[in-house]
């Protein structure tokens, strides 16, 4: 079984403009006065990969730990896109329609407009991921996030494609359990050689 770890390491990843600095403090060291080691993480949940949940958008929304863990674990593919701005015209035309995951691959430079998430409500897909900081560009206001959210698509921002071409895999990628947060870190991975899986799901 060949497994692709897309998850940026949490404390070198890139930081979103403005976000706070992840850091690990050791609060407990192995010595004659202690025989454990015990550490304290300091992060926005929003730090590395993670996943974002309508609460995180949407007022009353649901939060992390109540979405459907099946969003985060089936067929998935990761198809590779030019820097800038993905319209809906261009998911219509080039994007996949026979899948429910698709993560988008652009080294951190493409980001999703509203137009392209609507399209993308309306193939039915289930998950969104890319490995920008966020699915839209810096400078918009939150309307690509809502139009996923409200169309109950899950977000997985912060991942790292580097090894992954583009095809089918199997994604492996739920969040941690917060209970009420807007957001949760996540340990995403892909599968690529070991097909366990029915082309149905």
């Amino acid at each position: 079984m060949k497994i692709i770890d897309i998850s940026n390491d949490l404390l070198t990843a890139e930081v979103y403009e403005g976000g706070p600095v992840p850091e690990l403090k050791q609060v407990r060291e192995i010595s004659p006065d202690s025989y454990y080691n015990l550490s304290v993480l300091d992060a926005c949940l929003h730090n590395g990969t993670h996943v974002d949940a309508p609460l995180h958008f949407i007022p009353d929304a649901e939060p992390v730990d109540k979405i459907p863990l099946e969003k985060f674990i089936g067929p998935c593919k990761v198809i590779e896109v030019s820097e800038g701005i993905i319209t809906g015209r261009l998911v219509e035309e080039y994007f996949p329609r026979d899948c429910k995951r698709v993560l988008i691959k652009s080294k951190g430079k493409a980001f999703i407009h509203y137009t392209a998430a609507e399209v993308m409500a309306h193939f039915g897909y289930e998950l969104i991921g890319t490995d920008g900081v966020s699915i839209e560009a810096p400078d918009s206001d939150g309307s690509t996030h809502r139009a996923l959210l409200n169309a109950e698509i899950a977000i997985l921002e912060g991942l790292n494609l580097e090894e992954a071409k583009n095809g089918e895999y199997f994604l492996i990628a739920p969040p941690i359990k917060i209970s009420g947060a807007e957001a949760s870190f996540t340990r995403a991975v892909l599968i690529s050689d070991y097909i366990f899986w029915s082309s149905k799901n």
